[in-house]
């Protein structure tokens, strides 16, 4: 079972998120991953990781297209597998029009262009090819030093082109908040994309699922709601959409939005019970490998359970016990 931990941009503790990822290694997950967004550059902390771990995989769940260039997001990859010892992954996505405007001044205009031109040009440099297209009248240059273990490319896209795109340039896809009774339409979208590709190649499916998990129901309930609540509510139109559009879910989203307004801990809606169910990881210790196991038969090759961010450290590192003990278990 590959099985891993993730960590949002909202858990600004790097201490925690260091200490947590190590105990990740000791249990014998498969991957820590970290998402970047406006607080800690994902690179350092993970290079930060790689000398304090030995075996476990680590990866960029999400790096944005806009945030850095193709050359920087390519010598920050090779860096990392040089550091961790062949153990890194890139995930790069088209973010979002608050962050990328917002953050980083640039406008959101054509994601998926950028996000080709970006996959062409990082992969290019990591395999030791010059730059695909440089400024006009310029000598393309190469990576001075590329990696001796090649650098694997996920994407993290949502959109129907954006998917399609993952299966015609990425080696993964990384869904995040996506239902998982809808992960079969998302495989068709990539099974489209690889039919384009100069060399079809299987796309593995890397979910990030957001933890819900408690040592009650009512408990695990609360962190399902801070879920929707935040996504729905902090994170722009995209997720609400996504969510009610896309998926059909448009009740249970109305219904989280309005138990959100002026309510910092708002509590799960019952009309939002199934979007919970469809989107987060949500249950009891007890039932974590149940849940885990639904996402896998659903058609995900792994699971990554992204943890909570901004809740107690020892409630944190119960979930990645819980989770080490999923793996452990012989099958």
């Amino acid at each position: 079972m590959r099985l891993g931990v993730g960590f949002t941009p909202f858990e600004t503790r790097a201490d925690v998120i260091l200490r947590l990822g190590a105990r990740a290694d000791d249990l014998g997950l498969d991957r820590v991953e970290v998402a970047e967004g406006w607080t800690h550059d994902s690179m350092i902390l993970l290079a930060e990781l790689a000398v304090r771990t030995s075996r476990i995989d680590l990866g960029t769940s999400v790096i944005s297209a806009w945030g850095r260039t193709p050359a920087t997001i390519a010598l920050g990859a090779a860096g990392l597998q040089r550091c961790s010892g062949g153990r890194f992954s890139l995930g790069i996505g088209a973010s979002s029009p608050p962050l990328t405007e917002g953050f980083h001044g640039i406008a959101w205009d054509q994601p998926v262009a950028r996000l080709r031109e970006t996959l062409t040009a990082v992969r290019a440099l990591l395999s030791g090819d010059r730059l695909p297209n440089p400024a006009p009248g310029a000598r393309p240059l190469r990576l001075g030093v590329s990696p001796e273990v090649p650098v694997p490319i996920g994407l993290a896209a949502l959109s129907p082109a954006s998917i399609r795109l993952a299966g015609e340039l990425a080696d993964a896809w990384a869904p995040f908040l996506w239902a998982r009774s809808r992960l079969q339409d998302g495989l068709a979208l990539l099974q489209e994309g690889e039919s384009r590709a100069e060399v079809p190649t299987p796309t593995r499916v890397s979910v990030g699922v957001p933890v819900a998990l408690g040592p009650d129901p009512e408990s695990a309930r609360r962190l399902a709601a801070w879920w929707l609540s935040t996504y729905a509510t902090r994170m722009g139109p995209l997720y609400p959409r996504m969510l009610a559009e896309r998926f059909g879910m448009a009740a249970g989203v109305d219904a989280v939005i309005e138990a959100a307004q002026g309510n910092r801990e708002p509590e799960l809606p019952t009309v939002a019970e199934d979007l919970a169910q469809e989107v987060t990881l949500l249950g009891t210790y007890d039932r974590a490998e149940e849940a885990i196991v639904a996402w896998l038969a659903a058609g995900a090759d792994s699971v990554h359970l992204v943890l909570p961010p901004g809740r107690p450290e020892d409630e944190l590192a119960e979930i990645v016990e819980v989770a080490g003990g999923v793996v452990s278990v012989p099958r």
